[in-house]
């Protein structure tokens, strides 16, 4: 029996393809869903967390805490397990996680052009033609984005990533069904031992990738009889010292025979390759519309290891938090537009969890008082004393931490 992967665009007349394979084949049905959950339950993780790695954009905090990478690792750990069995219908952004080397599944695209989409968007959700297009176009890009994350290309509909591209505006869904099932009959999609072995390479490299995310590392992993392969995609000063710690985690795995280490081309580029530390305030935001003083609070927050983004004004640091809610907060005052003191009332409105720290050059004692009544956790006057400030932030932390444990 066999796996049938299938990756599909919006507003095509997918679902009802998917359900006639299903019900054709009686396979079982698997889709981003089951897995969100799945990885959710297994990893002790926020579904909405693992959600958002796999369909938003990364965070701007993500290239320092890694979250994205680490939660797609939970999600091809958990996909292993489920290639086990085959008589899998795999439906959504995780089909594009199944390696091509597992020659027992069939990879299957489900497009329409933009007319067809686009009518049939306006019929559905009842919309215009111009938000249709608009849906249509962002729905797209988030599909992309994911293409460039599995495979370094952000075209979903290369044909190079798929057995069959199936345009369903030319096709009827019954058409569409009873060509995939006919491919599924062919004698080359049968599992064998060697596609059998396949899948046991990916749960090999799967369950290394979760141990190396879980020590806070980015890295692509992959295996081959029992050999692990490890891709470093970022600059590094000490690569050797990296590689080694890499290779003692890899080699604790149960399964692995041999580890090698190897830089990709993203090792060249200007990024700096980073640990995460799960113990120091990873997702810091410094709001100050002074470039030069904030940029080189920054640097020297970074000298002790103390990761941050930074954005300059108040109406800027609001839609940052929308998206991608950050632990603590560095928070000037005086700023042109939404200034500090309305942006504290909205995120401790909006966001209570978020621990902010007032750092200003132009305080007093009612502007102190006020601030901590809007529920700021601490406030400072520039210029500052680095080592007071990293001192208040770990606390803050501390703090955002005590108040996660007790929410579970």
């Amino acid at each position: 029996m066999s796996v049938v992967n299938v990756f599909f665009g919006s507003y095509c007349g997918a679902e009802e393809v998917i359900r006639g394979v299903v019900e054709k084949t009686g396979y079982r049905y698997l889709d981003d869903t089951v897995l969100i959950a799945e990885a959710g339950k297994r990893y002790e993780m926020d579904e909405g967390r693992i959600r958002k790695a796999l369909t938003g954009k990364p965070s701007i905090f993500n290239k320092f805490t890694h979250e994205k990478e680490r939660c797609v690792a939970y999600l091809r750990r958990v996909l292993a397990d489920f290639l086990e069995a085959s008589d899998l219908v795999i439906a959504g952004l995780s089909s594009l996680m199944v390696p091509r080397e597992v020659s027992h599944a069939l990879n299957v695209c489900l497009i329409a052009n933009m007319k067809y989409r686009t009518a049939l968007a306006c019929r559905v959700d009842m919309i215009s033609e111009k938000e249709a297009i608009k849906r249509i176009h962002r729905e797209d890009e988030t599909l992309a984005q994911w293409a460039d994350h599995v495979f370094r290309k952000n075209d979903p509909w290369n044909a190079q990533f798929y057995d069959m591209v199936l345009p369903l505006n030319k096709l009827s869904p019954d058409e569409a069904v009873s060509q995939i099932c006919e491919n599924l009959n062919r004698g080359v999609l049968c599992v064998s031992e060697q596609s059998r072995k396949a899948v046991r390479d990916f749960a090999l490299a799967s369950e290394v990738g979760v141990k190396l995310a879980g020590e806070g590392h980015d890295v692509s992993v992959s295996a081959k009889d029992g050999r692990v392969i490890i891709e470093i995609n970022r600059h590094v000063l000490l690569l050797s010292a990296l590689e080694d710690e890499l290779t003692r985690l890899a080699m604790a795995v149960p399964g692995v025979a041999d580890v090698q280490t190897k830089v990709g081309a993203g090792f060249y580029q200007t990024d700096v390759y980073r640990k995460f530390d799960f113990d120091a305030p990873s997702k810091v935001l410094l709001v100050d519309d002074e470039r030069e003083f904030v940029e080189t609070l920054s640097e020297r927050l970074q000298m002790r290891d103390y990761i941050s983004a930074v954005v300059y004004g108040g109406e800027e640091a609001l839609s940052v938090i929308d998206d991608d809610e950050p632990e603590v907060m560095v928070l000037d005052l005086k700023m042109p537009g939404i200034d500090g003191l309305e942006v504290l009332r909205q995120v401790k409105r909006k966001h209570p969890n978020v621990e902010v720290i007032v750092l200003t050059g132009h305080g007093s004692k009612d502007i102190e008082n006020l601030c901590k009544e809007l529920g700021a956790f601490g406030y400072l006057e520039k210029p500052v004393d680095i080592d007071k400030l990293t001192e208040m932030m770990q606390e803050a932390y501390r703090k955002v931490r005590k108040c996660e444990t007790e929410t579970k």
